[in-house]
């Protein structure tokens, strides 16, 4: 087989901005836009507002919408991104009549197009394991819309994104962006679906009703919970050789909750101890599907959303809001989520630091084409990814 090669044409804007505004038309056209969006005599349309904001998010340089914009009267960007030179005032006032949701749903069809992040573990291949958690982002004291969750005492203004990342597939799959008191519970209800298995930390395991409502539509869990939490033992279960090497030593059937009133619907229950960790596990997944081993590992992989929130945050540098309305936050973090799918299907993964680094000195023009493509097959070369920078 021929050896893959990067070629400038692939490196081209990471191909970012042509298969976005792609997707952008297929869920645009059609569907029921702001009466503003007829007028010809708009300057600003939604496709290369879109483009120049998450131009905006990859790039290393700009850090503001003044930012964002004074960009827009370069020659190369009108070009590439945006068509023309973008005002302030057209900037602020697209974001009030574009409706985030249709953004929701480019995120949707680019996640179908995405390719898996990671290679799936074997062991979890069966299973649409979903990782479900909330992160905040500071909003600015003004934004009174956005309410506390911040700080370390909770009371500054915030942000919050409730994600449901593909475990197996290393990869984001929903988002839904609300004020920072939003309840994260009352958000996974929202957004889980059936044949799913969501799993999350113990703020989910304390609300056994959100047990029986995931189970009633279908849907599985794996929940860790509380060391307090009172257990009613119905069956215990036999522990295997992988059991036991695993660190779990105790494995059985249980009801939760100390009054018939609250009391859970029927478990299995999958303790852990391994060194100083002790884990409470609960799952409605069956046995012969799913052992009490492979309940330990499946939590642990919680961990990669965690690792994402901080990749989006550090690596993609999505940590400053350009806007301050719940509809202009809504269409940054949406299009965070969709460069990150972008990124991710044209190097194979999501792009450690290095990566970054050297796509942006070549956009720059402080690294030679060549070099460049040198030094991100090495990165790439470990893992012998199939991805869009291959002529």
């Amino acid at each position: 087989m021929a050896e893959a090669r990067l070629t400038e044409k692939d490196l081209h804007n990471w191909r970012l901005i042509d298969t976005f505004q792609e997707a952008v038309e297929e869920v645009f056209d059609g569907a029921e836009l702001h009466q503003t969006f007829e007028n010809p005599n708009r300057m600003l349309g939604y496709r290369p507002y879109l483009s120049l904001f998450l131009f905006g998010l990859v790039n290393p340089v700009i850090e503001s919408m003044r930012g964002l914009c004074a960009v827009s009267k370069l020659k190369r960007a009108q070009e590439e991104v945006c068509g023309r030179n973008v005002s302030l005032g057209a900037f602020s006032e697209a974001q009030a009549v574009l409706d985030p949701e249709l953004l929701r749903k480019v995120f949707h069809k680019l996640v179908d197009k995405t390719k898996a992040g990671q290679k799936p573990d074997p062991r979890l291949a069966h299973l649409e394991l979903i990782a479900q958690d909330g992160s905040l982002w500071r909003a600015l004291p003004r934004m009174a819309w956005a309410e506390y969750g911040v700080g370390p005492d909770g009371e500054a203004k915030g942000v919050r994104l409730h994600l449901r990342f593909h475990i197996v597939e290393g990869k984001p799959v929903d988002g839904l962006i609300t004020k920072g008191s939003f309840c994260e519970r009352k958000a996974l209800r929202q957004m889980c679906q059936a044949g799913q298995t969501s799993v999350g930390d113990r703020y989910y395991g304390e609300d056994y009703q959100l047990f029986r409502q995931i189970d009633g539509a279908k849907g599985f869990f794996v929940f860790r919970i509380k060391d307090t939490a009172v257990i009613h033992s119905e069956e215990e279960l036999a522990l295997t050789q992988e059991d036991q090497a695993a660190g779990v030593v105790r494995h059985a059937w249980v009801r939760l909750g100390a009054t018939e009133k609250t009391r859970s619907i029927r478990l299995r229950l999958v303790e852990i101890r391994a060194g100083d960790k002790h884990l409470l596990l609960v799952t409605n997944l069956a046995v012969d599907k799913v052992p009490a081993d492979l309940v330990g590992t499946i939590y642990r992989r919680r961990w990669d959303i965690e690792l994402f929130f901080r990749w989006i945050k550090c690596i993609l540098k999505c940590r400053r809001l350009f806007a301050e309305s719940p509809r202009g936050v809504a269409i940054q973090i949406y299009l965070a989520l969709i460069a990150a799918l972008l990124l991710q299907d044209c190097t194979g993964r999501r792009p450690s630091k290095r990566v970054m680094e050297l796509l942006q000195f070549y956009f720059m023009g402080w690294a030679q084409l060549e070099e460049v493509i040198r030094l991100i097959q090495g990165h790439l070369a470990p893992k012998k990814t199939q991805n869009c920078l291959t002529a």
